[in-house]
């Protein structure tokens, strides 16, 4: 009797509230209609572009189609794997909108100088030039764009200054040392730097023009460029200071629930029997090595690009002397960078989960080895295919098939239109194989099937909002492509991803016997009510200044700080976490396995490290308006992008693979892979951390006092990149690119392959 009662108490202790699925209900409705709300007002504030610019005679200038067309063109030449528009691309090159509204006030200023004082503007003297500056910025700062008629008016000297547009650019093309390592000549046909110039006017007359009814531009008058009227909104300060408001109480109210309910950590007390056996693998699970054979190859060539595409940062026009540009130039090796990270932390994922939902069966589908071979083929083909298809297209071998075949041109987003459907059905593939193999009922352990479920909806999640990446073409407004693209960067990625890699994480730990269901199925809740709290809206952070309204600015700032409150926490776990690395008593089964998964177990605990700095202190850094305002494009981006991408989700999906090699490896083989996994560990933390504190972090904060000093545009200039104490700082780059290949990368490939060697030898053995 006393046993029953014992039993039944225990019960009731880990019985789940069902509080927690409709806590969970209520956040994801309530922040994915603001979120929709927000994505439906950037359609309507999005900067008008006119059917056409007319001269202050009524000729026209250009026209809405050629504004369209000159975006294509900064898409087909990937220009945003470059620079940037309104912050928002890459960091090797210039922004471009940034240094048309630069020229354009200059020319501005000159014309009026020489109209008023028959000087140039850099002869006035300080009073003379105060006076034409403030012209300047009245005249910029005034919005001439007739709604009735959809027609934009130019004054004179702003349409003087739109004529030495055309020759600027001509000529920023010609020389790679000038331009970020672009291929020479990269752009000389006339129709397309024509169309081009009208397309980077018009980015500049959005963000300095005045929004209508506002005393700010499209852009909250962005970017920061006092000579022609573009400074900080008071918006961004007010909402800046009340969002620390939000995150202190959020903050506050997390540690006391964390105090209050010991119960809500991973580790779970007490005696639990591990469900998985290191070493016994069947043919189906074994199929499975040879993708991390892709992820540590694709990692390796990711490593190698990104230390070629860093360098172009010292050596626009020469790796180390070699004319490296003419042939792989810096955006084609910034669009390989960021897509083969995507495709191989994907791949890891893929490979992983269906790795798992093996393990939950009593007995593993024979045909689980048939369903591993077709997927392999297919993410080879998608990831070569896309790869290649973004440099011909870059070549413009494609011709009017660029946008579908090639390379689209959005950033992180740039594989072809025509890949990228094909990667959503393969990613709806993959979840059909993962719901034949481990539906719910399929599941072994009933107490797991809870965890299951919310496995399965997170994994629908991944091929299900990488969808709206189909949204829209290369002539759409580019406020509302960069509405879409950050539902994928940072909705798609920052938000279900991390609430997959949530489940995994804890499917990982249940059947390692290191956490019990209920304990497991209440973290996953705990952290996506928590991801989704400030994730859902807090997506608009990244809108703030690509043409949203200032309600975008207020509602993400309020509630995106509280993406920060889970990252915190983990500082709760991280010694539960090392403790159980290390194995514990070592009379248990518990411990024994846990030693065997020591390293799967560290790479865990480097997730959680990452995550706190790179994601939390990092990204905190730079969410506040008025911070973001200043820094957007400047390295404190890359700084947290590395810290956050590769920290985080690399981290992961290399523990993971560690995971799947110790499971199929058996006790005598795992010794020869466990050296390089232990070299990989530590050089890729130790890499990644020189990274950060030699070159990136030094590198964003010198840049973003450059901005408050001299201006955007300045800070973002070849000239600026240039100078001694920068050039300095991008050299201290290069021990940690070091570091993390030659001790991180290269050792995981290498057990990689050895482990694929192995599990043949294993089928080989079993077979014959």
């Amino acid at each position: 009797m006393s046993t029953a009662i014992a039993e039944h108490s225990v019960n009731v202790e880990d019985r789940l509230s069902p509080w927690w699925v409709r806590a969970l209900v209520i956040i994801f409705i309530v922040g994915g209609a603001v979120l929709v709300a927000m994505t439906v007002l950037g359609y309507k504030h999005a900067p008008p572009i006119p059917a056409k610019v007319v001269a202050a005679d009524g000729s026209t200038l250009f026209t809405r189609a050629d504004i369209e067309a000159g975006q294509g063109v900064f898409l087909r030449y990937g220009l945003m794997d470059n620079g940037s528009i309104w912050g928002h691309g890459a960091y090797l090159g210039i922004d471009y909108s940034a240094e048309a509204l630069h020229q354009m006030g200059l020319d501005t200023a000159n014309t009026l100088a020489g109209t008023q004082y028959g000087k140039s503007f850099s002869d006035l003297d300080k009073t003379q030039q105060a006076a034409v500056q403030g012209q300047t910025a009245q005249l910029l700062k005034t919005n001439r764009y007739d709604a009735a008629a959809d027609t934009l008016t130019l004054t004179e000297p702003e349409t003087e200054a739109w004529k030495h547009q055309l020759g600027y650019w001509k000529e920023y093309f010609k020389d790679s040392g000038n331009n970020g390592g672009l291929m020479p000549d990269w752009i000389t046909d006339p129709k397309d730097l024509s169309h081009f110039t009208a397309f980077v006017t018009w980015a500049a007359w959005a963000s300095v023009a005045d929004r209508p009814g506002q005393n700010y531009s499209y852009t909250m008058n962005f970017p920061y460029d006092p000579t022609v009227g573009n400074v900080a909104p008071s918006d961004a300060t007010l909402w800046s200071a009340l969002s620390l408001v939000v995150f202190l109480l959020g903050l506050g109210v997390a540690l006391l629930a964390s105090g209050r309910f010991e119960y809500l950590g991973w580790i779970s007390a007490g005696k639990i029997e591990p469900r998985v056996t290191p070493g016994v693998a069947t043919d189906g699970q074994r199929a499975l090595v040879k993708f991390f054979v892709i992820v540590a190859a694709v990692w390796l060539f990711q490593t190698l690009v990104g230390g070629v595409t860093a360098h172009f940062r010292i050596e626009p026009n020469g790796f180390y002397g070699i004319p490296l540009e003419r042939w792989f130039p810096s955006n084609l090796m910034r669009t390989w960078h960021l897509q083969s990270a995507i495709m191989w932390i994907a791949t890891s994922y893929v490979a992983a989960a269906l790795f798992l939902g093996s393990t939950l069966r009593s007995k593993v589908p024979a045909a689980l080895a048939i369903w591993a071979h077709l997927l392999f083929a297919a993410f080879l083909i998608v990831i070569v295919g896309s790869l290649l298809g973004e440099w011909a297209g870059m070549l413009q071998w494609f011709g009017n098939w660029w946008f579908w075949l090639g390379n689209q041109g959005w950033e992180y987003l740039e594989l072809g239109r025509l890949w990228q459907y094909i990667l959503v059905v393969g990613l709806l593939v993959w979840f059909g194989v993962l719901w034949w193999l481990a539906r719910p009922r399929e599941v072994a352990s009933v107490e797991a099937r809870p965890i299951v479920r919310m496995f399965m909806l997170a994994a629908l999640s991944i091929p299900i909002f990488y969808i709206p990446a189909l949204f829209y073409g290369p002539h759409t407004n580019f406020t509302v492509v960069d509405t879409w693209r950050f539902w994928i960067i940072h909705l798609w990625v920052e938000g279900f991803f991390e609430f997959f890699a949530t489940t995994v994480v804890a499917i990982v730990f249940y059947q390692l016997g290191l956490t019990r269901a209920t304990t497991a199925l209440r973290v996953i809740y705990l952290d996506a009510i928590l991801f989704f709290l400030g994730g859902l809206v807090g997506t608009g952070h990244h809108w703030y200044f690509n043409g949203h309204s200032s309600f975008n600015m207020a509602a993400s700032a309020l509630v995106s700080v509280l993406e920060v409150v889970p990252l915190t926490l983990l500082t709760l776990d991280a010694w539960g976490f090392i403790k159980t690395a290390r194995g514990g008593d070592p009379h248990t089964p518990r411990a024994e396995i846990a030693r065997k998964h020591k390293w799967t177990l560290f790479f865990l605990v480097s997730v959680g490290f990452w995550n706190f700095l790179g994601a939390g202190v990092f990204g905190f850094l730079i969410n506040l308006p008025i911070v973001s305002y200043y820094e957007t494009g400047t390295q404190l981006t890359p700084n947290h992008g590395h810290a956050s991408l590769m920290g985080v989700f690399g981290m992961l999906a290399i523990a993971l693979m560690v995971f799947v090699l110790r499971q199929t490896a058996t006790d005598k083989d795992w010794p020869r892979l466990e050296k390089w996994i232990k070299v990989t560990f530590w050089g890729a933390n130790i890499g990644l951390m020189m990274m950060v504190v030699f070159s990136l972090f030094p590198s964003g904060v010198r840049q973003i006092w450059d901005v408050m000093q001299n201006g955007y545009w300045h800070a973002r200039s070849e000239a600026f990149i240039h100078t001694t104490p920068a050039l300095v700082i991008e050299w201290l780059r290069f021990p940690g690119d070091m570091v993390f290949i030659v001790f991180g990368s290269i050792p995981l490939t290498i057990a990689s392959v050895k482990a694929w060697l192995g599990v043949r030898r294993q089928g080989q053995a079993v077979r014959g």
